[in-house]
């Protein structure tokens, strides 16, 4: 049976999947993967689900991170020819996933490029975590070594926005060390199994959710969310007694960074008086 639409226009389609619950897909979408001629995907097993479950038999081509040029020159012949759709094996494609380079070279030849929009992981942790949203950075996952974690959570700490990370069960609590490490006093959201049966999203300091996740184990896919600087006044904070703290573990400049990243402070300023208390 022959389930395409020749409504669609040539080119890649950008469709969106569900993250966990299959009722989210859009009707949209539904109607995108029914029309077009091959579905591009991470996996063709769990795509191959997606289509089971849609009622669909579609020709199936993997495109993962180990896709070559000649795989990305093939889908985009197809392009030119006909509707190629693009997913990942769930959200949507790109944030963290696949295509980009498939995606850059498609509006570089001039191709239909058309966005499927749909469930995104990171905005659904964000709209539910109680956090900042007006303004946030979505920064990926978190390296896995402990050095350069904690150089991207200084590099994003002074950023004034809420960040989001993806990461993984078994890293979390590590993970969560770490931001109470390089950004103390900062509220943060984990958000867990999304959409999914066992979903949550909890709220609160770093030691209170290291201290949860010691006791319960996480598993499944997490979201995990870090609230702004919050910006106090200076005269509230008894800044001597935090930097005589900080510099018991630290060097000025290391308190220093840590203090302004942690309550919205002129780090300058507070190098110059924590090189007044050491000395």
């Amino acid at each position: 049976m022959d389930q395409r639409d020749e409504s669609l226009e040539p080119g890649l389609y950008i469709v969106a999947t569900p993250i966990g619950n299959l009722g989210d897909i859009t009707l949209r979408a539904i109607a995108t993967l029914r029309g077009a001629e091959a579905v591009a995907c991470e996996d063709t097993r769990v795509t191959g689900r997606l289509m089971q479950h849609l009622g669909l038999k579609k020709r199936l081509i993997r495109y993962d991170d180990h896709a070559d040029e000649q795989a990305r020159d093939g889908l985009l012949a197809l392009a030119a020819e006909a509707a190629v759709a693009l997913v990942s094996d769930a959200g949507t494609p790109l944030i963290s996933d696949p295509g980009y380079r498939l995606v850059h070279a498609a509006r570089a030849q001039g191709l239909n490029v058309i966005a499927i929009p749909g469930p995104s992981a990171v905005v659904a942790g964000l709209s539910i975590s109680g956090l900042p949203t007006d303004r946030f950075l979505f920064a990926g996952f978190l390296p896995q070594k402990a050095k350069a974690r904690a150089d991207v959570l200084a590099e994003l700490g002074g950023v004034r926005t809420s960040l989001v990370f993806y990461e993984t069960a078994p890293r979390l609590v590590s993970a969560l060390q770490a931001i109470g490490d390089a950004l103390p006093g900062r509220i943060v959201a984990v958000g867990r199994e999304l959409t999914k049966l066992h979903e949550e999203c909890r709220t609160g300091t770093t030691d209170d959710l290291v201290a949860h996740y010691t006791a319960h184990p996480p598993r499944g896919e997490i979201v995990l969310m870090i609230g702004p600087p919050v910006e106090a006044d200076a005269g509230d904070l008894d800044i001597d007694a935090l930097l005589v703290e900080a510099l018991m573990t630290d060097k000025p400049s290391q308190a220093a960074a840590k203090l302004a990243r942690a309550h919205g402070l002129d780090r300058k300023q507070l190098y110059s008086r924590a090189m007044e208390l050491k000395a």
